[in-house]
């Protein structure tokens, strides 16, 4: 049974940063990605990792977030810096374009 639960998420002020992880479990996955969705918004796609570690970013986060993976310990992670209050959502796990976590809240404020 396919299993991907996020942690790492909270209230941060802006300007801070957090780390957002993705532990998976069930199958061995290629591709990784993490989405977010704010409220009244359509689910968007934020970074992409393959198996090999090529990555892909979002335009609105390229330069502030990170995207990497353990292997090892079927993990995917979320750097995420200098953070926006824009950049509050609730933030997904994806594996391979075809299982979703639970999510978790991201909430950038004063």
């Amino acid at each position: 049974q396919v299993q991907l639960v996020e942690s790492g998420g909270g209230l941060v002020q802006p300007g801070g940063s957090l780390r957002l992880s993705c532990a998976a479990s069930g199958s061995i996955f290629s591709a990784m990605a993490w989405y977010r969705q704010a409220p009244g918004k359509q689910r968007e796609l934020v970074a992409t990792i393959t198996s090999g570690g090529v990555t892909n970013y979002a335009d609105s986060v390229k330069g502030r977030f990170t995207i990497s993976r353990d292997n090892a310990k079927s993990t995917v992670y979320l750097q995420m810096n200098r953070l926006k209050s824009e950049d509050t959502a609730v933030y997904y796990c994806r594996a391979d374009w075809a299982f979703w976590g639970q999510g978790t809240q991201v909430t950038v404020s004063s």
